[in-house]
């Protein structure tokens, strides 16, 4: 078994494109209008074998966020700081016992969380 898509509410479906795209650098995979109103946006983080969906038809449009999805990464401060001059509000980076994290959320309210793994010794 492999988790590979993960449906996120998005009540303003161009809005969390541009945001996934242009702002935390995500690959557009797919954006299609299958039929009856229905919209499927697929987009995946650099690097990642699993990727998110957005759309209209994808959840119910009261659907609560999704909460604390975390984006694995190398050097979180590096990645803040990409996040913030693309107009992301990030948190500062906190550091639990060699585990550093900073977080973002998106124009719908689903959260994120950057993690850095310090090297096991």
């Amino acid at each position: 078994m492999r988790l590979e898509l993960v449906p996120l509410p998005a009540s303003d479906v161009d809005r969390s494109l541009a945001f996934y795209v242009d702002q935390v650098g995500f690959h557009l995979d797919h954006d299609v209008s299958p039929g009856n109103g229905m919209r499927v946006v697929q987009l995946t983080p650099p690097g990642s074998a699993c990727s998110i969906v957005i759309g209209v038809g994808i959840s119910a449009p009261d659907a609560a966020p999704v909460l604390n999805l975390h984006l694995v990464v190398n050097d979180v401060d590096a990645v803040r700081a990409t996040l913030r001059r693309n107009g992301v509000d990030v948190s500062d980076v906190s550091d639990l016992g060699g585990i550093r994290y900073a977080y973002f959320s998106d124009p719908h309210g689903n959260s994120w969380a950057l993690q850095q793994i310090s090297a096991r010794t």
